[in-house]
């Protein structure tokens, strides 16, 4: 059983946010969350207070620096957070074609900008405490730049060494940061492939994973097992030698 009794997760409209406050979602504990489509959020939040748990929804944009810091602030003062989860993001394809400036902007907003935006109020948060864990939501794409997605490779790159930076030194301060790397997974955006998904997976399978990683405080929880191995097989291949095979690949 999960311990955490104050739970944050952005993105929680849909996809592995819907499905990990599904998880979570028990008599006694409290879960705020965020989404851009309030429809939708609105129906994962009653279907979380049906299962017991207190839920408060918002939808903010979590690349507003201040409405973050003032969500999460509020949040915590209703119930202590003892785990945020920065799962917020969206993804794009080049769909043959180069990347556009406001296309790229707009990714790294969201994936980068958008996960400082949460880690770093709750982190200060769970500082006073000296206790929390802030789990960050990269993917296995983050290990090998792909010509389809450019700028979202790039940013969960960012956020995923970034997340393994802060976690030796915020340790010592009683905080558990945890980066998780999830592969292919049944969500609303990755509905819109149309290319061959290997070892994809629903999103509750895929939820379950990523808590049981975070209740064993893994550093990186990575899965599909054999498709990280892959990746990491393909992120040690020269880029000389690699380029001309992805530029073969299908795109998104």
């Amino acid at each position: 059983m999960w311990n955490w009794h104050g739970i944050l997760i952005t993105g929680g409209s849909s996809g592995l946010g819907e499905a990990m406050a599904r998880a979570l979602a028990r008599p006694g504990v409290f879960i705020a969350l965020t989404g851009r489509d309030a429809i939708r959020l609105a129906g994962v939040a009653e279907a979380c207070r049906l299962q017991g748990a207190e839920i408060v929804h918002e939808t903010v944009d979590v690349a507003d620096r201040d409405r973050m810091a003032d969500f999460i602030a509020r949040m915590d003062a209703r119930r202590p957070l003892d785990l945020v989860v920065a799962n917020a993001g969206i993804s794009a394809g080049t769909q043959g074609g180069a990347e556009g400036a406001d296309q790229t902007r707009a990714i790294f907003a969201a994936n980068v900008d958008g996960v400082v935006n949460t880690v770093m109020p709750a982190l200060a948060a769970m500082a006073s405490r000296k206790t929390g864990q802030v789990a960050i939501i990269s993917s296995l794409a983050s290990f090998r730049g792909l010509p389809g997605a450019p700028a979202y490779c790039a940013s969960k790159a960012a956020v995923r060494v970034w997340g393994e930076a802060l976690r030796p030194d915020w340790a010592g301060r009683g905080i558990k940061v945890n980066v998780i790397c999830p592969g292919y997974v049944t969500t609303r955006m990755t509905a819109k492939n149309d290319f061959p998904m290997p070892f994809l997976m629903p999103a509750e399978k895929a939820a379950r994973i990523m808590l049981a990683g975070l209740r064993r405080d893994k550093a990186r929880i990575a899965f599909p097992w054999r498709l990280y191995a892959v990746v990491r097989l393909i992120a040690a291949i020269p880029p000389g030698l690699l380029d001309p095979i992805l530029r073969r690949l299908p795109r998104k």
